[in-house]
């Protein structure tokens, strides 16, 4: 079993900064990809970043690693990943109103050697954004 825990949600001003994290624990072999998303109050939930190893075995290598931001985050929101603790984080800058959401971590994981890649997802940590 794998599971993804969230944390780092609240109530931030426009402006201010807020720091995401999503730990993953469980049988975990190698993580290809974590990624991040929201889901704002009667709307779909929608990608907002992602951190991906390069390669195909070596899955958890640093090298070639492909960031992905959401064009109406970039150069506010940041995702990177602590590889020893399979943990995933987004630091926020400059939030905005619209930046209201539900925020979950999601990861492609393999638990074994020759498993195959499984999707996972957290159960959200919400970030309001309000003066």
């Amino acid at each position: 079993q794998v599971q993804l825990v969230e944390s780092g949600g609240g109530l931030v001003q426009p402006g201010g900064s807020l720091r995401l994290s999503c730990a993953a624990s469980g049988s975990i072999f190698s993580i290809s990809a974590m990624r991040w998303f929201r889901q704002a109050p009667g709307k779909q939930r929608e990608w907002v970043a992602s951190s991906i190893s390069g390669g195909t075995d070596d899955a958890d290598s640093v090298k070639d690693r492909l960031i992905k931001y959401e064009d109406s985050v970039k150069g506010r929101f940041t995702i990177y990943r602590d590889i020893d603790d399979n943990t995933v984080y987004l630091q926020m800058l400059d939030v905005k109103p619209e930046d209201t959401a539900a925020y979950y971590c999601n990861a492609a994981i393999r638990s074994s050697p020759r498993g195959a890649v499984r999707d996972y997802w957290g159960r959200g940590t919400q970030v309001t954004v309000s003066s």
